[in-house]
């Protein structure tokens, strides 16, 4: 499963795909969702992006998004604060 719901909000797994020509979540690639950066992995400049691109897609503040792992790994876990399962589907399926 892709997401873990909780009390706070939903953790989502997350596969990073830095230097894309564009940024956007890309549908499902195994157990996690696959999201399309276009900065590099370094100095945080990609996390960065991440962050800013799930906090678009789901229509939160930047700050409602955090890390609950693997920031140094392509596959990430994220805390998206405040978004239930339901809607996480409703918005990983309409991508890609």
């Amino acid at each position: 499963m892709y997401y873990t719901e909780t009390p706070e909000g939903t953790i989502l797994n997350v596969k990073a795909q830095p230097r894309s020509s564009k940024a956007g979540l890309d549908g499902l690639l195994g157990d996690a969702v696959k999201v399309r950066i276009r900065a590099a992995p370094v100095d945080g400049k990609a996390n960065k992006e991440l962050v800013e691109t799930l906090a678009d897609a789901f229509g939160l503040a930047k700050s409602a998004v955090s890390f609950k792992g693997g920031e140094t790994s392509k596959t990430k876990r994220l805390l998206l604060r405040g978004v239930d399962a339901g809607r996480v589907r409703a918005v990983v399926e309409g991508a890609g």
